[in-house]
Order: C-alpha cells, then sequence, then structure tokens
C-alpha cells in the first residue's frame, strides 16, 4: 500500500476542517481526480457544523470525509485564531470555477449531478463560454425521492464509465453530503457537495460583493434574497454556533497547533 499523506487540519467545534490555503486544496482534489480516486469533500459552513453538532450520523459522515474545506469566513476566523493564521477562505463557488479551470487544463472530465434541468442549462451555458475546453461528460439532475437500486446502480455505472474525475453534487445539506458518503467507494472520482453553487453559477441569484464575502456577511447577503427559506435556518444555527465558537476560543485547550486528520490514500 502507497504511504499515506498526513492532511492538516484545525478542529472547529470538534470538526476537522483542512487548514491549507485555496490553491493547495483545489490542487490536492485535482490530484485525486486524475488518479481517479474515490474521495469525498465537504464544503463547511456555520450551518454545515451545526447541523453535524446537533446529528451524530452526520458527524460522523463530516469527520470521515477526505476534505473539509472552510466556505464560511466564521470558520476561516475560528483555524486563524486557532493557528492557522494564514488559511484562507475555500468557497463551493470558487471551487468550482477554479477546478473546472484546472480539469480543463489537465484533461480531466467533469459530471454534475443533482439540481434541476433548467439550472443545468444555465450551467453549461456559461461553463462552454468559460471553459470551451472543458470536458463535461454529463449533468444529470435527480428526482426529489430517493433513487431506486436499479436506478442508483444504473446512475453509478454511467459516472464511472464515462471517466470523469470530478462529480460535483447539488442535493442541499446535508442530503448531498449524506449522498457523497454512501457512493464513496462504489463512485471512482472525486464527489464534492456544491449546494447553492449551482444557481448562482448559473446566474440565478446573485452573489454577495467581495467587500460583503471578506466581512463574512454572504449570509445576510443571502438572506435578504431568500428571507422566508432561510429565516428559521438562521435563526436556529447562527446564535448557537457563535455560542460554541465563544466556548471554545475561550477554554484553555482550545489554541493549540494543528492536529491531523485520518491520513489519505
Amino acid at each position: 500500500m502507497v504511504g499515506r499523506l498526513l492532511m492538516p487540519t484545525a478542529r472547529v467545534l470538534d470538526f476537522p476542517i483542512t487548514a491549507l490555503k485555496f490553491d493547495d486544496q483545489v490542487q490536492t482534489i485535482l490530484r485525486w481526480a486524475i488518479a481517479r480516486e474515490s474521495k469525498t469533500v465537504c464544503v463547511a459552513n456555520v450551518h454545515m457544523l451545526m447541523e453535524a453538532y446537533w446529528n451524530p450520523e452526520f458527524a460522523s459522515i463530516l469527520k470521515s470525509a477526505d476534505l473539509v474545506t472552510p466556505d464560511g469566513m466564521p470558520l476561516v476566523w475560528m483555524m486563524r485564531r486557532m493557528g492557522a493564521r494564514y488559511q484562507d477562505r475555500v468557497a463551493g463557488l470558487d471551487i468550482l470555477q477554479s477546478s473546472c479551470e484546472l480539469a480543463q487544463a489537465m484533461n480531466v472530465s467533469v459530471f454534475f449531478v443533482g439540481s434541476q434541468s433548467s439550472i443545468l442549462s444555465g450551467m453549461r451555458r456559461r461553463l462552454e463560454k468559460e471553459f470551451p475546453r472543458l470536458k463535461i461528460a454529463a449533468m444529470e439532475p435527480l428526482p426529489f425521492r430517493p433513487l431506486t437500486e436499479t436506478e442508483d446502480e444504473a446512475l453509478i455505472e454511467k459516472i464511472n464509465s464515462s471517466g470523469a474525475g470530478l462529480v460535483f453534487v447539488s442535493l442541499g445539506c446535508p442530503k448531498q453530503e449524506n449522498w457523497i458518503s454512501h457512493h464513496k467507494d462504489k463512485i471512482q472520482s472525486v464527489m464534492i457537495g456544491l449546494g447553492g453553487a449551482f444557481p448562482v453559477y448559473a446566474g440565478l441569484q446573485k452573489r454577495a460583493p467581495r467587500i460583503v464575502r471578506d466581512l463574512g456577511l454572504e449570509w445576510l447577503y443571502r438572506f435578504i434574497q431568500e428571507p422566508r427559506r432561510l429565516w428559521s435556518r438562521y435563526a436556529k444555527t447562527i446564535p448557537a454556533f457563535i455560542w460554541l465558537a465563544l466556548k471554545q476560543l475561550s477554554s484553555g485547550n482550545t489554541l493549540v497547533e494543528l492536529s491531523h486528520s485520518r491520513s489519505q490514500n
């Protein structure tokens, strides 16, 4: 067996967040994709961490992921306080665009799973414009109901036979992370949960300006766009995260050197 590479992490609310710069994380993803390794990537924000904090089964999925990127700025700030001084944000939409740019240059094909046909069509138009040499293996919207065993096996076969090294999944958190975890070692590709990145990239939703994102206020920008959908989520997760984060930072044994997650193939 090939020696395993230790992946540096910082534990935020006891969950291992990969402590590598943006470029290093994306390059790691592409190395796995070129080798057609079955890997799982979670793009973590406050919502995801709180879902994991309250749900032991989902916590196990997050802790066993091969890479957990710090999407939300609160996670980045926590990591910097814990010793990852130069940590930057590794957000879903940026992962999508940077991965596609590298995939185009490295001749890695990509597969899109989930979302709606109209959103996927909008994404395809933009991808073909921005990355004209990118190999799009397929775009598969999924029904709201669970797939039957036969349908799931057919999808697995379609992805594996396509030769895609990257599979971008948009089913919403935590459904997409559950799907990705369930298909580990069945799908020979790097599977990345990108949630809300699909409609933004397709142009159906606007992304917050850079200054808003850097200030950690992208959640507020999104809330203004979708108040009814996001009100209950934010009311539940944000105060709880702030309390737990302050509790962690104020305890004497939290500001420690970076640990190492379980090693990677």
